[in-house]
């Protein structure tokens, strides 16, 4: 019964998905790059989607939440140049003629 005054509250609460995404950071390497971003097909190889930050040793990082899956990515370097992971030799052919890298993020 509802008391003159105080509010009302509900012992029902809605309950959340438990998700299924995990932290998978990425590092590209260029100390003379003033910018770097992250593309692939988790963002829409949005090149403004994603920039990275930088250490003062020039070693750009970025972490993104994913579900499970394979992801293909790229690194975008000042805006114009578009690098494959050097330290991931996991690639597929695209449809520019290049390659780019792939990602596995697991489920467990």
């Amino acid at each position: 019964m509802k008391q003159p005054g105080r509010k009302q509250t509900s012992l029902s609460r809605s309950v959340r998905k438990a998700s299924t995404k995990k932290a998978v950071t990425f590092e590209y390497f260029d100390p003379s790059a003033t910018v770097v971003t992250l593309v692939g097909n988790f963002n829409q190889w949005d090149p403004k989607a994603r920039p990275l930050k930088r250490d003062p040793g020039g070693l750009w990082k970025g972490t993104v939440r994913l579900e499970p899956g394979i992801y293909q990515y790229k690194f975008v370097v000042n805006g114009e140049r578009w690098e494959e992971d050097p330290l991931n030799l996991h690639r597929v052919p695209n449809e520019h003629g290049t390659f780019n890298s792939i990602r596995k993020v697991g489920s467990s």
